[in-house]
């Protein structure tokens, strides 16, 4: 049978599964009781799940954690984090509690501009370009107000729109290039419908458009986030030593970008299981963040850290365009719990919210590299997942766990523990 196949969305879940089974797993009964094992029991919620994107035949589970203990310019949150990653709920709960007992995270949201853009092509005389982009640009507002009442009822909507020349990079290109505020909506569909009318609204015989989209990069909608105490304050057994010690860790991301991308991606752990909880994208985010750590020509850190008349400072500024409004935010169950837990949010405090969470993991992961090393706190959550591998009795867990409990421990050692135990 052949295995391309036409219509296939229009086939039934049961349909799509039974084709899937029959040219993939040669008809292997467990395939189609693990793929129905995580339906959903209540129907109408499976329903919502299934619609929420296409061909969808189940649905895949991950963890969703808490946090607590965090202290956010002087309010107490519980953090719902979506990752699979071991340790990373652990290390922001520590980190939550230690900080909290130190005046607790500070945050600013510094800009909420988004963008979007208009991108053609045009052969002609720039300056006729520019005297009917002035003479249009009236016009192009007006093209979007049905799009824009509802937002500018709200306190947002389109902000300024510019024409940006590009013909030195590309010969011809030019750019509508139009800033938005969204106020609690991510605003996508928004920034995208206003920019399809303004491109129908300039469009003409000498004008070429290539397409209109939202940027993912938005450096003007920036969140701050940052702790600070005196060195003695660190504790440990040399505070001093330790701030040195972060404080290098830190400059060594800034400037060197193989050990820049880890320690972005350790901060993007914290970030991106937030973004998860809420029904966010977390690809914008990501490719936003990486672009920002990446504006003055080379990857960099996006935390820093100072050392001033013996107080110690940590903080991140990164771009964030989150909703708090449409979108999954509003058809997920568990997305609509997960802003309640944080007390409904707006889009600027949910900005602040997730920008401590990842920088709190980035704290984690310095404190542990700069003493007793990355592995041995990873490796101790890790010992169950390794355990599940070797499907270990809840009494060979037991006698695992309590025996690596000053060791080190590896995928090797357990193994031949656990070999060790069933023999």
């Amino acid at each position: 049978m052949s295995k391309i196949i036409s219509g296939f969305s229009k086939l039934s879940k049961e349909e799509k599964i039974d084709w899937l089974s029959t040219n993939y797993f040669n008809n292997q009964p467990e395939i189609i009781k693990t793929i129905k094992q995580y339906w959903n029991v209540d129907e109408k919620l499976q329903q919502l799940h299934d619609d929420f994107i296409e061909n969808t035949i189940s649905n895949f589970y991950m963890p969703y954690g808490i946090a607590p203990n965090f202290v956010i310019n002087n309010k107490n949150y519980v953090i719902p984090m979506v990752v699979e990653e071991s340790s990373v709920v652990a290390a922001a709960s520590l980190v939550a509690k230690f900080w909290s007992t130190r005046g607790g995270f500070k945050t600013e949201v510094i800009s909420t501009t988004k963008i979007g853009q208009v991108h053609f092509m045009y052969s002609g005389n720039k300056s006729d370009l520019e005297a009917y982009f002035n003479e249009q640009k009236p016009e192009l507002f007006k093209a979007t107000a049905s799009i824009t009442k509802n937002m500018e009822k709200r306190g947002g909507g389109i902000l300024d729109i510019q024409l940006v020349d590009k013909t030195n990079d590309l010969e011809n290109y030019y750019q509508l290039h139009v800033t938005f505020e969204t106020k609690d909506s991510m605003g996508a569909n928004f920034i995208n419908s206003c920019l399809e009318a303004m491109a129908n609204q300039f469009r003409k015989d000498d004008i070429e458009i290539i397409m209109s989209i939202l940027s993912n990069y938005v450096p003007e909608c920036i969140v701050r986030s940052e702790v600070s105490c005196k060195i003695e304050d660190l504790g440990g057994d040399d505070p001093y030593k330790f701030a040195r010690k972060f404080e290098q860790a830190v400059k060594i991301a800034e400037i060197e970008p193989y050990r820049a991308v880890t320690h972005n991606k350790g901060i993007m752990n914290g970030i991106d299981s937030v973004v998860l909880a809420t029904g966010n994208d977390f690809r914008a985010i990501e490719a936003g963040a990486h672009a920002y750590a990446s504006k003055d020509g080379q990857y960099r850190s996006l935390t820093h850290c100072s050392i001033e008349d013996d107080v110690f400072k940590f903080w991140i500024e990164l771009p964030l365009a989150l909703g708090t409004v449409g979108g999954l935010t509003a058809l997920h169950p568990m997305a609509k719990l997960s802003l309640d837990m944080m007390q409904r949010p707006s889009a600027r405090e949910l900005m602040e919210i997730m920008a401590t969470a990842g920088l709190a993991q980035n704290f984690a992961a310095l404190r542990a590299l700069t003493t007793k090393g990355i592995q041995h706190g990873h490796m101790k959550m890790h010992l169950q997942n390794i355990l599940n591998q070797l499907e270990a009795t809840s009494k060979e867990k037991e006698k695992i766990v309590a025996f690596f409990e000053n060791k080190t421990v590896s995928h090797s050692a357990v193994v031949d523990k656990f070999n060790e135990l069933r023999k």
